[in-house]
Protein backbone atom coordinates (compact mmCIF):
# COMPACT_ATOMS: atom_id res chain seq x y z
CA UNK A 1 0.00 0.00 0.00
CA UNK A 2 1.44 3.73 -0.94
CA UNK A 3 -0.84 6.36 0.65
CA UNK A 4 -0.13 10.23 0.22
CA UNK A 5 -1.85 13.07 1.76
CA UNK A 6 0.64 15.37 0.59
CA UNK A 7 -2.07 16.74 -1.47
CA UNK A 8 -4.57 15.19 -2.97
CA UNK A 9 -5.50 11.89 -1.06
CA UNK A 10 -4.31 8.94 -2.86
CA UNK A 11 -3.85 5.27 -1.38
CA UNK A 12 -3.00 2.39 -3.92
CA UNK A 13 -3.02 -1.11 -3.21
CA UNK A 14 -1.63 -3.29 -6.45
CA UNK A 15 -2.04 -0.40 -8.31
CA UNK A 16 -5.85 0.23 -7.83
CA UNK A 17 -7.07 2.98 -5.99
CA UNK A 18 -9.18 1.88 -2.60
CA UNK A 19 -10.07 6.44 -2.37
CA UNK A 20 -13.81 6.46 -1.08
CA UNK A 21 -15.75 8.95 -3.45
CA UNK A 22 -18.13 9.87 -0.43
CA UNK A 23 -16.63 12.60 1.92
CA UNK A 24 -17.18 11.12 5.51
CA UNK A 25 -15.01 7.29 5.00
CA UNK A 26 -12.39 9.62 2.82
CA UNK A 27 -12.18 11.70 6.60
CA UNK A 28 -11.74 8.38 8.33
CA UNK A 29 -9.13 7.12 5.54
CA UNK A 30 -7.06 10.75 6.00
CA UNK A 31 -7.33 10.42 9.48
CA UNK A 32 -5.68 6.41 9.51
CA UNK A 33 -3.11 7.10 7.26
CA UNK A 34 -1.57 9.80 8.92
CA UNK A 35 -0.71 7.71 11.96
CA UNK A 36 0.46 4.24 10.60
CA UNK A 37 0.26 1.47 13.12
CA UNK A 38 -1.28 3.34 15.42
CA UNK A 39 -4.95 3.21 17.52
CA UNK A 40 -7.28 5.50 15.99
CA UNK A 41 -9.76 5.88 19.14
CA UNK A 42 -13.46 5.86 17.95
CA UNK A 43 -14.34 8.77 19.32
CA UNK A 44 -11.77 11.31 17.73
CA UNK A 45 -13.12 9.62 14.65
CA UNK A 46 -16.19 10.23 15.56
CA UNK A 47 -15.71 13.90 16.65
CA UNK A 48 -13.28 14.36 13.30
CA UNK A 49 -16.47 13.51 11.54
CA UNK A 50 -19.54 15.35 13.47
CA UNK A 51 -17.80 17.62 15.81
CA UNK A 52 -19.01 17.54 19.21
CA UNK A 53 -22.79 16.45 18.76
CA UNK A 54 -22.65 13.32 16.89
CA UNK A 55 -25.83 11.96 16.23
CA UNK A 56 -27.31 8.71 17.92
CA UNK A 57 -26.07 6.34 14.71
CA UNK A 58 -22.72 7.87 14.73
CA UNK A 59 -21.46 4.29 15.62
CA UNK A 60 -23.09 2.71 13.79
CA UNK A 61 -22.16 4.48 10.88
CA UNK A 62 -18.84 4.71 11.47
CA UNK A 63 -18.57 1.08 11.54
CA UNK A 64 -20.76 1.06 7.80
CA UNK A 65 -17.64 3.10 6.56
CA UNK A 66 -14.82 1.17 7.82
CA UNK A 67 -16.98 -1.80 6.50
CA UNK A 68 -17.03 0.41 3.08
CA UNK A 69 -13.20 0.65 3.60
CA UNK A 70 -12.66 -2.77 3.96
CA UNK A 71 -14.34 -3.95 0.82
CA UNK A 72 -12.56 -1.90 -1.22
CA UNK A 73 -9.23 -2.73 0.50
CA UNK A 74 -10.55 -5.99 0.23
CA UNK A 75 -11.11 -5.82 -3.60
CA UNK A 76 -7.82 -4.37 -4.53
CA UNK A 77 -5.49 -6.60 -2.72
CA UNK A 78 -7.11 -9.77 -4.50
CA UNK A 79 -8.47 -13.15 -2.92
CA UNK A 80 -4.87 -14.56 -2.58
CA UNK A 81 -3.65 -11.92 -0.48
CA UNK A 82 -2.50 -13.15 3.03
CA UNK A 83 -3.63 -11.98 6.16
CA UNK A 84 -6.98 -10.36 4.04
CA UNK A 85 -8.45 -6.55 4.63
CA UNK A 86 -9.19 -7.47 8.05
CA UNK A 87 -5.61 -7.41 9.04
CA UNK A 88 -4.33 -4.39 7.66
CA UNK A 89 -7.56 -2.15 8.53
CA UNK A 90 -7.81 -3.71 12.13
CA UNK A 91 -10.20 -3.26 14.79
CA UNK A 92 -8.66 -2.93 18.45
CA UNK A 93 -10.50 -2.13 21.95
CA UNK A 94 -11.55 1.22 21.86
CA UNK A 95 -10.55 1.87 17.73
CA UNK A 96 -9.16 0.90 14.36
CA UNK A 97 -5.82 1.16 12.89
CA UNK A 98 -4.10 0.96 9.48
CA UNK A 99 -1.55 -1.78 9.84
CA UNK A 100 0.95 -0.72 7.65
CA UNK A 101 4.55 0.37 7.43
CA UNK A 102 5.14 3.95 8.59
CA UNK A 103 6.67 4.64 5.02
CA UNK A 104 3.86 3.41 3.17
CA UNK A 105 2.86 6.98 3.58
CA UNK A 106 4.57 10.17 2.24
CA UNK A 107 4.45 11.65 5.78
CA UNK A 108 6.88 9.31 6.58
CA UNK A 109 9.27 10.19 3.92
CA UNK A 110 8.82 14.09 4.89
CA UNK A 111 9.67 13.48 8.30
CA UNK A 112 12.69 11.81 7.68
CA UNK A 113 14.13 14.26 5.24
CA UNK A 114 13.37 17.24 7.08
CA UNK A 115 15.45 15.53 9.80
CA UNK A 116 17.98 14.99 7.66
CA UNK A 117 18.36 18.22 5.87
CA UNK A 118 17.98 20.16 9.62
CA UNK A 119 20.87 17.84 11.01
CA UNK A 120 23.55 18.53 7.59
CA UNK A 121 21.95 22.56 8.36
CA UNK A 122 23.29 22.47 11.69
CA UNK A 123 26.45 20.13 10.91
CA UNK A 124 27.29 23.17 8.60
CA UNK A 125 27.04 20.64 5.68
CA UNK A 126 24.44 23.76 3.62
CA UNK A 127 24.57 21.76 0.18
CA UNK A 128 23.56 18.63 1.54
CA UNK A 129 21.45 20.33 3.66
CA UNK A 130 19.59 22.40 0.33
CA UNK A 131 19.11 18.95 -1.25
CA UNK A 132 17.71 16.71 1.57
CA UNK A 133 15.09 19.99 2.26
CA UNK A 134 14.30 20.37 -1.93
CA UNK A 135 13.71 16.73 -1.72
CA UNK A 136 11.55 17.17 0.99
CA UNK A 137 9.19 19.69 -0.28
CA UNK A 138 8.89 17.81 -3.65
CA UNK A 139 7.27 15.51 -2.50
CA UNK A 140 4.27 18.11 -2.17
CA UNK A 141 1.78 17.99 -5.18
CA UNK A 142 -0.51 20.71 -3.93
CA UNK A 143 -1.82 21.60 -0.29
CA UNK A 144 -2.05 18.56 2.40
CA UNK A 145 -5.38 16.86 1.56
CA UNK A 146 -6.82 19.41 -0.83
CA UNK A 147 -9.83 17.22 -1.88
CA UNK A 148 -10.79 16.07 1.54
CA UNK A 149 -13.31 17.26 3.26
CA UNK A 150 -12.22 18.46 6.70
CA UNK A 151 -13.49 18.58 9.88
CA UNK A 152 -11.74 19.62 13.33
CA UNK A 153 -8.88 17.05 14.14
CA UNK A 154 -7.46 16.90 10.65
CA UNK A 155 -7.93 20.78 10.46
CA UNK A 156 -5.66 20.47 13.03
CA UNK A 157 -3.44 17.81 11.27
CA UNK A 158 -3.71 20.03 7.90
CA UNK A 159 -2.42 23.74 9.43
CA UNK A 160 0.42 21.62 11.11
CA UNK A 161 1.84 19.89 7.82
CA UNK A 162 1.33 23.76 6.08
CA UNK A 163 3.16 25.09 8.78
CA UNK A 164 5.86 22.65 8.51
CA UNK A 165 6.12 23.39 5.17
CA UNK A 166 6.39 26.83 5.28
CA UNK A 167 9.10 26.42 8.01
CA UNK A 168 10.96 23.77 5.40
CA UNK A 169 11.23 26.10 2.80
CA UNK A 170 12.43 28.95 4.96
CA UNK A 171 15.39 26.58 6.26
CA UNK A 172 15.80 25.79 2.61
CA UNK A 173 15.92 29.17 1.13
CA UNK A 174 18.49 29.66 4.60
CA UNK A 175 20.96 26.72 3.30
CA UNK A 176 20.84 28.23 -0.66
CA UNK A 177 21.60 31.95 1.01
CA UNK A 178 24.66 30.68 2.54
CA UNK A 179 25.69 28.68 -0.89
CA UNK A 180 25.54 32.17 -2.19
CA UNK A 181 22.71 31.72 -4.42
CA UNK A 182 21.05 35.16 -3.29
CA UNK A 183 20.22 36.42 -7.30
CA UNK A 184 18.52 32.91 -7.82
CA UNK A 185 16.17 33.14 -4.74
CA UNK A 186 14.64 36.43 -5.92
CA UNK A 187 12.16 35.78 -7.58
CA UNK A 188 11.13 32.51 -5.21
CA UNK A 189 11.34 35.08 -2.46
CA UNK A 190 8.80 38.04 -3.95
CA UNK A 191 6.25 35.20 -4.59
CA UNK A 192 6.58 34.08 -0.71
CA UNK A 193 6.70 37.41 0.39
CA UNK A 194 3.48 37.78 -2.02
CA UNK A 195 1.68 35.25 -1.05
CA UNK A 196 2.45 36.11 3.27
CA UNK A 197 3.10 39.81 3.31
CA UNK A 198 3.38 40.00 6.99
CA UNK A 199 5.99 37.28 7.33
CA UNK A 200 9.22 38.80 8.94
CA UNK A 201 11.48 35.69 8.09
CA UNK A 202 10.70 35.64 4.13
CA UNK A 203 10.87 39.40 4.56
CA UNK A 204 14.44 39.47 5.90
CA UNK A 205 15.56 36.55 3.55
CA UNK A 206 14.69 38.65 0.14
CA UNK A 207 16.21 41.69 1.98
CA UNK A 208 19.26 39.70 2.13
CA UNK A 209 18.93 38.48 -1.55
CA UNK A 210 18.69 41.68 -2.84
CA UNK A 211 21.37 43.67 -0.99
CA UNK A 212 23.61 40.54 -1.99
CA UNK A 213 22.48 41.47 -5.44
CA UNK A 214 23.91 44.85 -5.30
CA UNK A 215 20.21 46.31 -4.90
CA UNK A 216 20.37 47.26 -1.63
CA UNK A 217 17.72 50.55 -1.95
CA UNK A 218 15.05 47.44 -3.35
CA UNK A 219 16.09 45.84 0.14
CA UNK A 220 15.14 48.89 2.29
CA UNK A 221 12.41 49.21 0.06
CA UNK A 222 11.16 46.14 1.34
CA UNK A 223 11.60 46.79 4.80
CA UNK A 224 9.79 49.99 4.66
CA UNK A 225 6.72 48.31 3.04
CA UNK A 226 6.53 45.91 5.65
CA UNK A 227 6.79 48.42 8.30
CA UNK A 228 4.01 49.82 6.66
CA UNK A 229 1.53 47.20 6.56
CA UNK A 230 2.64 45.70 10.36
CA UNK A 231 1.76 49.60 11.76
CA UNK A 232 -1.55 49.64 9.54
CA UNK A 233 -2.49 46.13 10.17
CA UNK A 234 -1.54 45.38 13.13
CA UNK A 235 -0.41 48.75 15.05
CA UNK A 236 2.96 46.94 15.86
CA UNK A 237 6.84 47.57 14.89
CA UNK A 238 8.97 45.07 13.35
CA UNK A 239 10.27 42.82 15.17
CA UNK A 240 14.02 44.19 17.13
CA UNK A 241 15.53 41.50 15.21
CA UNK A 242 14.42 42.91 11.86
CA UNK A 243 15.48 46.57 12.63
CA UNK A 244 18.66 45.25 13.75
CA UNK A 245 18.87 43.72 10.06
CA UNK A 246 17.67 46.83 8.26
CA UNK A 247 20.28 49.17 10.34
CA UNK A 248 23.09 46.55 9.45
CA UNK A 249 22.36 47.14 5.30
CA UNK A 250 22.02 50.74 6.44
CA UNK A 251 25.96 50.53 7.94
CA UNK A 252 27.32 48.25 4.89
CA UNK A 253 28.11 45.68 8.13
CA UNK A 254 30.35 43.05 6.72
CA UNK A 255 28.27 40.18 8.54
CA UNK A 256 25.69 40.57 5.55
CA UNK A 257 28.07 39.35 3.19
CA UNK A 258 27.67 35.65 1.91
CA UNK A 259 29.37 33.60 4.38
CA UNK A 260 30.06 35.71 7.57
CA UNK A 261 29.06 34.51 10.72
CA UNK A 262 28.61 31.31 12.80
CA UNK A 263 27.97 28.36 9.66
CA UNK A 264 24.91 27.00 12.11
CA UNK A 265 23.00 30.13 11.84
CA UNK A 266 21.02 31.81 9.25
CA UNK A 267 22.36 35.63 8.17
CA UNK A 268 18.83 36.96 9.54
CA UNK A 269 19.54 34.79 12.75
CA UNK A 270 23.09 36.51 13.53
CA UNK A 271 20.64 39.80 13.92
CA UNK A 272 18.92 37.90 17.21
CA UNK A 273 18.47 39.03 20.76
Amino acid sequence: MRIQVLGPLSAEVNGGSIVPTAGKPRQVLSLLALYPGRVMPVPTLMEEIWGTQPPQSALTTLQTYILQLRRRLGTAMGPDAPGGAKEVLATRHGGYLLQIPEDSVDVHDWERLIREGQGAYEAGDSQLAADRLRAALDLWRGPALVDVRVGPILDIEVMRLEESRLVTVERRIDADLRLGRHSELIAELTDLTARHPQHEGLHSQVMVALYRSGRQATALDVYRRLRGRLVEDLGVEPSPQLQRLHQAMLAVDPALEVLAGPRRTSTFDLFAA
